[in-house]
């Protein structure tokens, strides 16, 4: 289990943190997104369903959106746009 943190194409990203429990997705979320510029999209996998709360407080304090949310079989993916 290690944190991923990757650059897909330009302005896209992905932050695996699947098997990470509260507050590690919310902390590790906040670092990807300021790493990446105004614009860019993050895409976040992560399997703590309590941390979709956190993320999504965590988007409204850091000028991000929640372009979509999906689940599968208990994996979320979300996919945010950093303002």
């Amino acid at each position: 289990m290690a944190i991923r943190f990757t650059r897909l194409l330009p302005g896209r990203y992905l932050l695996d943190v699947k098997g990470y429990v509260c507050p590690h997705p919310q902390i590790y979320t906040k670092k990807a997104l300021a790493e990446i510029a105004a614009g860019d999209q993050l895409t976040v996998e992560f399997d703590n369903p309590s941390s979709g709360e956190s993320i999504g407080y965590l988007c409204e304090q850091e000028g991000a959106r929640v372009l979509e949310r999906h689940e599968h079989q208990g994996t979320f993916r979300w996919t945010l746009q950093k303002d």
